[in-house]
C-alpha cells in the first residue's frame, strides 16, 4: 500500500511590539518571573483590556505580504478553557472574523520547482502564561510574564504532503515575518513556534484521515523529525489494524518521538463568543494602502534581485535573501569587496559556520560586513591566499583587528616573488624523485591530478604564503620539462 501524508501547520509568531496586546506591560524576554504582568494580565476584577494598535499594523502588513484578504472588520472572541497559566479562564482570540483571511505563499522544492501553499487565515490573539516544573519538585509554578503577549496565529491549508514541504513552508513564513520586522523569529525563545497537524491516507483517496496535532515545536529540524515520526507511527497503527485517535501530542526531542498529551478539542468545545470588552476593529482602504506602500522588499523579490543584480545562483540567492539582516550583511560586504560571488561563498561558509558554532546573531558578529569586505579585497588583490584568509578571519573573529592589521601583525602577506617561488619549486622537485618519476611516466591526462602532491609540498614550505596560481604554473612548467 502506498500512503500519503496530509499536513497543515499552525504557526505562532510573537509580534515584536514593546507592550502586550491588551495592556501596557513589557514584552521583553528574560525578566524575572511575574515581574512583567500587570493587573490586566493577571485578570484582576474590574480591569479592562485596551487594544494595542501596533499589533494591528503588524498583522495587516503580514496579510499584505502574502497577498491575503484583509478583514475590514475583525472581531475578538473569547476562547473558553481552563489552564493554570490562563488566569482569565479564556483566551482573547479571533475565530469568526480574523484580521487576515485567505492568502498564499510559494515554497521552493528541492528539485527547483515551486509549490503554492494556501494560508487559511491569520488571527490575532494573546499568549498564555507559562507553567514552571523543573524549579518546583512535585509542584508547578506559574510565570505570567508571557500572558498577554501578542501572537499572530497563521493557519495553513492542509496542502503539504511531506516533512520537507512543511519545513520549506515554515522557513518561508519565518523569512516573511522577520523581513517585515514584525517578529524576531527567535525559535529558541519561543517567539516563533509551530503546531503540526498530520494525518495519512492511501494515495489517491480524497477523504482525510484522523489527524493529530503536535504542539509547540520550536526548531526547523524538530519539525521535520516530529512529522516524519508521526507519519511512520500512524501508518504502523493503521497497517496493524488500529485506528488513529484524534488528539494533541507533544514532541520529545530527546527520544525523537511524539507522545499523547490530551484528546483534541473541537471549536465548539471552547464555547467561542464575541468578547464584550473589546469593540470590533474597523479599518479602511486608506489605512491598508498606507501600509502596502510601506512594505519592505520581501524575500522572493530580493531573491530575484540577487540573481539579476549580483548574478548569484538560485540557491545562493535563496539562502541569502531568507533573512533580512543576513542579506543586508551580504550586500554591504559585497559592495566593499567588489566581488558578489566571493562574498556569497564567505557569508554562507565561514561567517555562517562561526555564527552557528557560537550561537551568535548576524547583527552581533564580531566581524562586521565592512571588515569582511576588507578581507575579501585582500584576496582579490593577491595580498593573501584564500587559505591564509581563513586564518585572518579567525583572528578577526577573536577581536585582533581588521584584515590589514592582522596580516601585518602576523606577517601573512602572500609570496609573489617569482624567484622565491622558483627556488621552492626546485627544492621540492629535487626532494621527491620517486613522485617525479611517476609524473614523467604517467599518461598525459593523469598528470594534472599528480601536480597536487607537489603543490602541497610547496605550499607547506612557504607556510601557505606562496601564490597558488604562480606555484601551479611553475610546477607544471618545470615538471613538463622533465618529460
Amino acid at each position: 500500500m502506498e500512503w500519503e501524508a496530509v499536513i497543515g501547520l499552525e504557526i505562532h509568531a510573537q509580534l515584536a511590539t514593546k507592550s502586550k496586546i491588551f495592556s501596557g506591560a513589557s514584552t521583553a524576554f528574560g525578566a524575572e518571573p511575574n515581574t512583567q504582568a500587570c493587573a490586566v494580565d493577571l485578570a484582576l476584577p474590574g480591569t479592562l483590556p485596551v487594544f494595542n494598535a501596533e499589533a494591528l499594523r503588524m498583522a495587516t502588513m503580514f496579510g499584505l505580504a502574502i497577498d491575503a484578504e484583509i478583514g475590514r472588520t475583525s472581531v475578538f472572541d473569547r476562547k473558553n478553557y481552563f489552564y493554570p497559566d490562563l488566569p482569565k479562564g479564556y483566551q482573547t482570540s479571533q475565530l469568526f472574523h480574523p484580521i487576515v483571511g485567505i492568502g498564499h505563499v510559494d515554497i521552493e522544492m528541492e528539485d527547483g520547482s515551486i509549490k503554492r501553499v494556501g494560508v487559511t487565515r491569520a488571527h490575532l490573539e494573546e499568549d498564555a502564561g507559562k507553567s514552571l516544573h523543573e524549579e518546583f519538585p512535585n509542584m508547578t509554578g506559574i510565570d505570567l510574564n508571557r500572558a498577554g503577549t501578542p501572537l499572530l496565529e497563521i493557519v495553513s491549508e492542509p496542502d503539504m504532503r511531506s516533512a520537507a514541504e512543511a519545513v520549506a513552508y515554515v522557513r518561508k513564513i519565518h523569512a516573511i515575518v522577520t523581513n517585515l520586522g514584525i517578529c524576531d523569529g527567535n525559535m529558541a525563545e519561543g517567539s516563533f513556534r509551530c503546531d503540526c497537524n498530520v494525518s495519512v491516507r492511501l494515495k489517491g483517496e480524497e477523504e482525510y484521515g484522523n489527524r493529530t496535532e503536535t504542539k509547540n515545536i520550536n526548531s526547523f529540524r524538530f519539525i521535520e523529525k516530529a512529522i516524519l515520526g508521526e507519519i511512520e507511527r500512524q501508518i504502523d497503527i493503521i497497517e496493524d489494524g488500529g485506528r488513529i485517535t484524534q488528539e494533541t501530542r507533544l514532541y520529545d526531542a530527546n527520544k525523537d518521538e511524539t507522545r499523547s498529551m490530551r484528546s483534541k478539542e473541537e471549536a465548539n468545545d471552547y464555547r467561542y463568543f464575541p468578547c464584550p470588552d473589546l469593540l470590533p476593529i474597523v479599518i479602511d482602504d486608506e489605512y491598508i494602502e498606507q501600509l502596502r506602500a510601506s512594505l519592505p522588499e520581501l524575500p522572493d523579490a530580493r531573491r530575484e534581485r540577487f540573481v539579476s543584480e549580483y548574478k548569484l545562483s538560485d540557491y545562493d540567492a535563496m539562502v541569502l535573501s531568507a533573512d533580512r539582516k543576513l542579506s543586508e550583511y551580504f550586500e554591504t560586504s559585497a559592495t566593499a569587496a567588489k566581488d558578489a560571488k566571493l562574498t556569497a561563498n564567505w557569508v554562507m561558509g565561514e561567517v555562517s559556520k562561526h555564527l552557528n558554532q557560537t550561537d551568535t546573531a548576524i547583527t552581533n558578529a564580531p566581524v562586521t560586513a565592512e571588515m569582511l569586505g576588507g578581507l575579501l579585497l585582500r584576496i582579490s588583490d593577491n595580498t593573501i591566499s584564500g587559505k591564509i584568509a581563513k586564518q585572518v578571519f579567525e583572528a578577526m573573529w577573536a577581536g585582533e583587528g581588521d584584515a590589514d592589521q592582522v596580516i601585518e601583525a602576523k606577517g601573512l602577506k602572500q609570496v609573489t616573488d617569482t624567484g622565491a617561488i622558483e627556488s621552492m619549486v626546485a627544492d621540492v622537485i629535487a626532494a621527491n624523485q620517486t613522485q617525479v618519476d611517476q609524473y614523467v611516466n604517467a599518461e598525459p591526462e593523469k598528470r594534472g591530478k599528480m601536480i597536487g602532491f607537489f603543490m602541497g609540498k610547496v605550499m607547506q614550505a612557504s607556510q601557505g604564503k606562496a601564490n597558488p596560481g604562480q606555484v601551479q604554473g611553475l610546477l607544471k612548467q618545470k615538471l613538463d620539462e622533465l618529460v
